[in-house]
């Protein structure tokens, strides 16, 4: 083969490379739950006492799918009056419309919803794992290498969680969230 014929081919390769699209994305966000569960709030619109959450939600997209990770931390889940949280840590599949600096998207997946709460006078502590899902959608608007995400999201344990020690349901819940993203 000729030394030619070797760098013709080297050039064709070199030149059809197809540029990549994955970005990588960190967003920091508070919230709160409202609905099904959450002693907190009965609906988005009807909630007189908002306890925040806050988590981190990161990972890396294409022009159009990318996987996330959704970590969240609420305390007073259940109401004040006894210690009481919830942990969630969610993987999910992101599809997002990419309409410039304008991006909305819908997530779902599965993962790990934590509950734990003491219960006052007796003391009572449980403290369950479950496996769980979540999806929902929101908006990003870029500017830039950052922007401003704003999120609903449901999530839903597939176990039974212990509120209670006679009243075992399964954890459902909606979060409203809004956050900083940074891609790099």
């Amino acid at each position: 083969m000729s030394l030619l014929r070797i760098a013709g081919v080297f050039a064709a390769l070199v030149l059809s490379v197809v540029p990549a699209y994955a970005d990588r994305a960190i967003t920091p966000f508070l919230g709160y739950n409202f609905g099904g569960d959450s002693g907190n709030c009965l609906s988005l619109t009807d909630c007189q006492e908002k306890h925040m959450n806050f988590g981190l939600a990161f990972g890396s997209s294409g022009k159009v799918v990318g996987l996330e990770e959704d970590l969240s931390y609420a305390r007073d889940f259940f109401g004040t009056g006894s210690d009481n949280s919830v942990l969630t840590v969610m993987t999910n599949l992101v599809v997002t419309i990419p309409l410039g600096p304008i991006q909305p998207y819908v997530a779902g997946g599965i993962g790990l919803i934590r509950s734990h709460a003491t219960y006052n006078p007796l003391q009572l502590t449980t403290s369950k794992s479950a496996f769980g899902r979540d999806w929902g959608g929101g908006l990003t608007i870029m500017f830039g290498r950052a922007g401003l995400r704003g999120d609903l999201r449901h999530f839903h344990a597939s176990d039974s969680v212990t509120f209670l020690v006679f009243n075992p349901e399964k954890l459902d819940f909606w979060r409203a969230s809004a956050g900083i993203t940074f891609k790099y």
